[in-house]
């Protein structure tokens, strides 16, 4: 892009900031121009698994930026793996003997099909102050701005004194078998700051920012195959055992039943705090109330019946399919469902399983996971006060006294790797948006791109406190 170019899109991005503060003396035009025009390359390569999968052309895309950005080529890795691939760059720090600072994303999408979208998924546009196209969100943009906040920092003449090393995998979306290796070769990490999805939330109405959370734990993600074997038969000489009548008991067992509800450190700063956000007095109530006391009945009632705060809880398990009989005019002789569960960090996918097993009742039944080598049980990365509080401060410098909320996630990210290590990971990203612009995963993917300047000064101030000691 000419300098004419890089002045118009600054122009378009200075004039979708609603509520933006000035930019500060070091905020880098051209620094902001790379970001969109990164995200809308990255965007337009189709990373999706499966043949034609573009991947490892994102991460060459990706080093070519950093190799212009002073990486030597010897300081980049791009490792294939099936038809993906996985990035480490490393900026060595002064101290090799220290633990570096890890930045945590991944270059892999979910499938998007073009007949479905208002506008080609694979083709960025930039509309209304929105970047859209697969990616948007979820999360090309979000790798793009950490990135290029990491080159400003070196073009600018500053010196880590711990390494920084950008770590994106390549199958987030599916497998998550990059993320596992990376993690592994990555075990020597001070921290993880894992930058997949928006960590700041706007104000429906006035676009400005409203609080910013920080992720400190997720849920286990966990699919669980039931299964019901009889020998079948005639279906005029019905048996009281019928594989579809038994599992169809057993799955409404499951549906019905209810988790005990539970705290850790992080979802008790959550629900205190998140509160204060909430425009429903009998909600902020309950979980102020169950911030308290995680049994409360009253409160738990109210949590449970709100889509938004049921995850938030405890473990959740729900059936999510089945399939079963062979004739219309046969007894069944097999009858599977599947439970899909999202485990409150602490327990274990065997107790789970065992608890099901308890609630089905049903002696025939048999349960086991699938796909166990794609998740990995983690406990929440500790309540690290040294961190919040330099989170605290980056966010403030660069969006103003916001409010600062833990938050725990209800599905799996490349973070779980970490946490099983016993390496801190934290989602912390440095993008702003409206829950109601939240399509990650759906159609018509967006981010807002108006604050761009800001989330790079937010990654600045928090990747030189870090880095520095």
């Amino acid at each position: 892009m000419n300098l004419a170019g890089k002045l118009a899109v600054a122009a378009v991005l200075g004039a979708a900031c609603t509520g933006a503060q000035p930019l500060a003396a070091k905020d880098n035009p051209a620094a902001v121009a790379q970001v969109l025009e990164l995200s809308k390359q990255a965007i337009a390569l189709r990373s999706v698994r499966g043949e034609g999968n573009e991947t490892p052309q994102v991460a060459a895309l990706f080093r070519n930026a950093l190799l212009a950005g002073g990486w030597a080529d010897s300081d980049i890795e791009i490792v294939p793996v099936g038809d993906t691939a996985y990035l480490i760059a490393t900026w060595a720090g002064s101290d090799p003997s220290l633990g570096p600072i890890v930045i945590s994303a991944h270059m892999d999408v979910v499938e998007a099909k073009p007949e479905d979208w208002e506008r080609d998924p694979f083709t960025p546009v930039v509309e209304n102050g929105y970047l859209y196209g697969r990616g948007a969100s979820d999360t090309k943009f979000e790798a793009v701005q950490a990135m290029v906040s990491v080159i400003e920092l070196r073009n600018q003449g500053y010196k880590p004194k711990r390494s920084i090393v950008i770590a994106y995998s390549g199958d987030e979306e599916t497998t998550m078998i990059t993320a596992k290796i990376i993690a592994e070769r990555l075990r020597n990490a001070k921290i993880v700051l894992n930058v997949d999805g928006a960590s700041g939330t706007l104000d429906e109405q006035t676009g400005k920012p409203a609080y910013w959370s920080w992720q400190g734990a997720e849920k286990t993600y966990g699919d669980f195959k039931l299964e019901v074997t009889n020998p079948g038969g005639h279906s005029s000489t019905p048996r009281d055992e019928n594989a579809i009548a038994q599992l169809g008991a057993a799955l409404a067992r499951i549906g019905a039943y209810r988790f005990t509800p539970e705290l850790n450190d992080i979802t008790r700063d959550y629900f205190s705090k998140a509160a204060d956000f909430e425009s429903d007095p009998l909600l902020a109530a309950a979980m102020r109330a169950f911030a308290k006391d995680p049994a409360d009945k009253a409160a738990i009632a109210v949590l449970r019946g709100n889509p938004a705060t049921i995850g938030k809880i405890g473990t959740t398990c729900v059936p999510t399919m089945v399939e079963g009989g062979h004739a219309l005019n046969a007894l069944p002789q097999r009858a599977t469902g599947y439970v899909n569960c999202r485990i409150f960090p602490g327990h274990s996918k065997a107790e789970i399983i065992a608890e099901l097993s308890g609630v089905a009742d049903e002696p025939a039944l048999t349960i086991a996971e699938i796909n166990p080598e794609y998740v990995v049980e983690a406990d929440a990365s500790p309540y690290d006060q040294a961190f919040v509080d330099a989170a605290t401060r980056a966010v403030r410098a660069a969006f103003g006294d916001v409010p600062v909320i833990a938050s725990q996630a209800s599905g799996a990210s490349d973070s779980m790797w970490y946490r099983a290590l016993g390496v801190p990971s934290y989602g912390a990203s440095g993008t702003f948006t409206k829950d109601s612009d939240e399509y990650s995963h759906g159609l018509n993917e967006r981010v807002p791109i108006g604050n761009i300047a800001r989330s790079l000064s937010y990654y600045r101030t928090l990747l030189t406190e870090l880095a520095a000691k």
